[in-house]
């Protein structure tokens, strides 16, 4: 077998590939860069910027300096034939801290929105604006979520009105719980064009850096990814040119002509862009869990209880062996997401949800049981498991409740659409 074949090889040009779950050497490589970053430089600073609540701007910038962070790293990591890269470099970037790393590929959603909406003019243009340079590094935003419209996307009252005699789009309403929102040069936003179609009337648009008519609103407070920002982003008559409209208006008219008509759509804004990044969301939390569980390891081996280490005990052992294999578990289902949607094949038992729920409630699961492996220090901030426990939470909730996620698989397995 050549050393370059690739993971989860089931199909291809050659019948007779053998299945392999070897990573070839680019892969490797790429793996343990990332992996030397989030040991010697975002784990030491994430008790502090859990502490501070703030963007770690100097950590992003250091990252742009050796090509970790900016366009031409996640090109490199998103070109990936077998599609494993970018979940790769996810666990290992949120196995050092998943505030610091969500501060860092908060970037990659609004990305993902225009690579899978936009025009590769659009990509040429906005793309490396999101980043930013080495020295002077950005971040992006995308903006669906709304006070009354979380899991019900089709509920979004934001509006965009096209003003046709200055070729212009015009936006108003209010987005809830924006990473990077307020503090991005660019803002992806998913906005309403036709309130009768819900969520076949949508759009996605790019609102350019200094645009007058978007604010900041309050900063959120939050439970765990505490380093990412998190705010409102209000919208009041936000001009933005027509140009602005990610894929084009011709494009937008046929569909939004289908739709009227009744014909059926693949195609929904921010959906679309959801099913992009789900097993990135689920390596993200692998990350967070297997810090936990190399950490309760570690601990379980040192910690002497009644004369012997706390390992040795049965009740420890066998949670720690059910914490490797859920891990594991989660980290396969991440695994074939990623491939499937990188070698454009079909989702139809939503694997793409699956990867992102089994990865989100594990990586909760395993958080809770490295604390109460660690007994009364597992729950002082003088050990890591408790910020943990605080970041993997947020898994089960954003890009789609665990409720969500079971009702989309519900749905595709039974060619039912189930309430």
């Amino acid at each position: 077998m050549s050393s370059t074949a690739t993971p989860l090889d089931v199909a291809g040009e050659d019948a007779e590939t053998a299945f392999s779950l070897e990573l070839n050497q680019d892969q490797r490589d790429i793996r343990d860069w990332a992996f030397g970053f989030a040991k010697n430089v975002i784990r030491p600073a994430a008790a502090e910027w859990d502490e501070r609540e703030e963007t770690p701007w100097p950590i992003i910038q250091e990252a742009a300096k050796i090509g970790l962070y900016g366009f031409e790293g996640l090109g490199q990591f998103s070109s990936d034939p077998t599609g494993l890269t970018m979940a790769l470099v996810n666990e290992e970037l949120f196995w050092g801290d998943a505030g610091i790393a969500m501060a860092m590929m908060g970037t990659a959603l609004p990305v993902a929105a225009i690579v899978g909406a936009g025009t590769p003019e659009q990509m040429a243009e906005w793309i490396p604006q999101c980043f930013g340079t080495a020295d002077d590094p950005k971040v992006a935003s995308f903006c669906v979520s709304e006070p009354d419209a979380g899991s019900d996307v089709s509920a979004l009252r934001t509006t965009a009105t096209y003003d046709e005699a200055k070729d212009e789009w015009v936006l108003n309403g209010q987005k809830a719980w924006a990473t990077n929102g307020g503090i991005a040069d660019i803002h992806v936003i998913v906005a309403t064009v036709d309130r009768a179609l819900r969520s076949r009337g949508q759009a996605a648009f790019i609102v350019p850096p200094n645009t007058t008519g978007l604010t900041m609103g309050t900063k959120v407070r939050k439970h765990g990814l505490r380093a990412s920002h998190t705010a409102d982003v209000f919208l009041d008559e936000c001009r933005i040119p027509g140009s602005c409209l990610l894929g084009g208006k011709e494009k937008l008219d046929a569909k939004l002509a289908r739709a009227r008509e009744g014909t059926r759509s693949n195609s929904q804004a921010a959906m679309q862009t959801f099913e992009v990044t789900r097993p990135t969301v689920g390596a993200q939390a692998i990350g967070i869990a297997r810090a936990a569980y190399e950490y309760a390891l570690d601990y379980a081996k040192e910690r002497k209880q009644f004369g012997r280490a706390i390992i040795e005990n049965q009740s420890i052992a066998f949670a720690l062996a059910d914490m490797k294999m859920e891990i594991d578990c989660a980290r396969l289902l991440v695994w074939r997401a990623s491939w499937m949607g990188r070698t454009g094949q079909r989702f139809t038992a939503a694997e793409g949800s699956m990867s992102k729920l089994k990865a989100g409630e594990v990586a909760v699961w395993a958080t809770e049981r490295a604390i109460q492996i660690l007994g009364g220090n597992g729950y002082t901030r003088e050990f890591p498991v408790e910020r943990w426990h605080r970041d993997a939470k947020i898994y089960t909730i954003f890009e789609g409740t665990s409720e969500i996620q079971r009702l989309v698989i519900a749905r595709a397995i039974s060619g039912l659409q189930i309430q």
